[in-house]
């Protein structure tokens, strides 16, 4: 190497101790060779995240960092990694020494050394609690903009709409169901208006869970009516192995609420 002939050993060193602590990350390495996997380095960016000294650090194995909303699946899975001898990457709830919480991106790799047939593992500390925040930031709008989109609009005394638009993926079918169960229960309804006219990418699977939707209601005692069915979701729904012969549709919601026994009745 190239720098071997401009410094010496010492100073490669050196250089390197002096590279890793101005490293934004953390780093540490430990000993499998010793007892309980010990950390014997930790550099400057380590000590910055977790707010331990250097002398509280060396010689103790790394779970001192876990605590009670510690994923152990997580903490398994690195275990395993580390007695394999195998890389691996997980994002972990850490704790500082001051007991706030971090979510740790953690990457540890074996380091095996050929002269002294020795193997060390490196481990790598990223602070993404930032990142998840902003993750669960936009977990939490999406979900909103699920339930607005997903509005059981009450229109006169035992009749509800249902308006559905946009895709009706099974999570989102999911929701539904809890949220009609959740309002049929208080509201007991005697008829629920599903509006699919602004579905779309409709398929076979959006037909099999509206008959799913039809069997929930019949059992809470709440007839179905559909309106709005396009050609294409009509035509899903014939090749069904699934009867729909008894579920009510309409064109509109209008055309519905017209023919309702309870149409007349006003909130």
């Amino acid at each position: 190497m190239v720098i071997s002939n401009i410094f010496g050993l010492q100073k490669q060193l050196e250089l390197i101790k002096k590279a890793l602590d101005h490293a934004r990350i953390g780093v540490v390495i430990t000993d499998p060779s010793l007892k309980d996997n010990p950390i014997i380095y930790v550099n400057h960016g380590f000590t910055q995240l977790t707010g331990y000294k250097s002398d509280e650090i060396l010689g103790r194995n790394c779970r001192f960092l876990q605590g009670k909303e510690t994923d152990p699946e997580q903490v398994a899975l690195i275990r395993q990694a580390i007695q394999n001898k195998t890389p691996i990457t997980a994002q972990l709830k850490n704790y500082k020494k001051d007991g706030t919480f971090f979510w740790n991106e953690l990457n540890i790799d074996p380091l095996y050394i050929e002269q002294d047939d020795k193997t060390f593992f490196i481990g790598f500390q990223k602070d993404i609690t930032r990142q998840k925040e902003y993750e669960k930031l936009l977990e939490d709008s999406l979900q909103e903009v699920t339930s607005l989109s997903t509005p059981i609009v009450p229109i006169k005394n035992g009749v509800s709409a249902l308006p559905l638009i946009g895709k009706l993926s099974e999570e989102r079918f999911d929701s539904i169901v809890a949220k009609l169960t959740a309002t049929l229960e208080d509201s007991k309804d005697d008829y629920l208006i599903v509006d699919l006219s602004g579905l779309i990418d409709v398929d076979e699977s959006v037909g099999v869970r509206i008959f799913k939707l039809h069997h929930l209601l019949n059992l809470t005692g709440t007839e179905l009516i559909i309106t709005g069915i396009k050609p294409q979701l009509a035509m899903k729904m014939k090749d069904l192995d699934t009867d729909f012969h008894h579920t009510t549709t309409y064109l509109t919601i209008k055309e519905a609420i017209k023919h309702l026994p309870l149409a007349e009745t006003p909130v």
